[in-house]
């Protein structure tokens, strides 16, 4: 048994849950996958999967051992990448796709000087506030801001990040303090980011027990760039995250509400997803995207 085959069979088996499938994805045979998986199995002394005329399913043993594996792969391709590196040129189309960030086109300057030792190597920038999906639009990595990544990621964690709710102090003169949440959303002209896959806007999600819904925004954008400057200019009060107007509260632009309020903790990642084969440009990028990001020192708080 070839084990670095068989581990690549396992994870992509892990993906289809069809045995038959994995067999047209490595072009082989059904009989080629099933023999595999059993030795492996064999030699793990675990079963991998429970399998039955309808379905097959990962074990527990087998839900552990895959992200052993995919790190494995992963490990393998990197090591493999620094000897093709002076062997082939790293040329072809990157697709990266970002939430608005604070500073994201200095990230992408950095980025771009970076890559210039690779002339053949193209960039394809996605800023858009929607989460755009791996396969429909061929994105090869990303950051994203979620509670927890997706179980097909490589992942890098950034930071961890909170909405805040803020409003510049020429509103509070105005409106006087609110009470509560239900005080601010009755009294308060709110500003709302907008969904576009969904065709609405976004709740405030405060925590897991605790949201508020605009009913009537003064203010509807899909850009928290552009939400800051609607609540720095006194129109509006906004729930922004702590890396877009952290600066602006420390310099008394902006003021808290509810600062003692439990608040949903964010994640942001940065991503690739799991490919049993990486091309190396895709591996090259990845990791010069995550060295600027980790140089960044202030990109916790913009």
């Amino acid at each position: 048994m070839n084990k670095l085959d068989a581990l690549r069979y396992f994870c992509v088996a892990s993906e289809t849950l069809n045995f038959r499938e994995t067999a047209v994805r490595l072009s082989v045979s059904p009989q080629v996958i099933s023999r595999t998986i059993a030795e492996l199995e064999n030699t793990l002394g675990e079963p991998l999967f429970k399998r039955n005329t309808r379905n097959v399913q990962l074990t527990e043993f087998g839900q552990q051992f895959l992200v052993e594996a995919r790190q494995f792969l992963n490990e393998e391709a990197r090591l493999f990448s620094f000897a093709k590196t002076n062997q082939q040129a790293i040329q072809g189309t990157v697709r990266i796709t970002l939430p608005p960030l604070p500073h994201h086109t200095q990230i992408l300057a950095d980025l771009l000087q970076a890559i210039a030792p690779y002339p053949n190597l193209t960039i394809d920038w996605r800023v858009d506030l929607t989460a755009l999906k791996t396969v429909d639009n061929q994105i090869d990595m990303g950051i994203r801001i979620c509670q927890k990544p997706e179980p097909d990621w490589i992942t890098h964690h950034l930071a961890t990040v909170e909405e805040k709710i803020v409003v510049s102090p020429t509103l509070i003169e105005k409106l006087g303090m609110p009470a509560d949440l239900t005080d601010l959303a009755k009294r308060y002209p709110l500003a709302a980011m907008f969904n576009a896959l969904q065709g609405r806007i976004w709740q405030w999600q405060i925590n897991a027990e605790q949201t508020i819904t605009p009913l009537n925004p003064k203010f509807i954008s899909n850009d928290m760039a552009s939400e800051l400057q609607a609540t720095l200019s006194g129109q509006v009060c906004s729930q922004l995250l702590d890396m877009f107007c952290q600066p602006y509260l420390d310099s008394g632009e902006l003021v808290e509400l509810f600062p003692d309020i439990p608040k949903q903790p964010w994640q942001i990642y940065l991503y690739r997803p799991y490919q049993t084969v990486t091309p190396l440009r895709i591996v090259k990028v990845f990791e010069l995207l995550r060295e600027i990001l980790s140089k960044r020192l202030d990109f916790q708080r913009g």
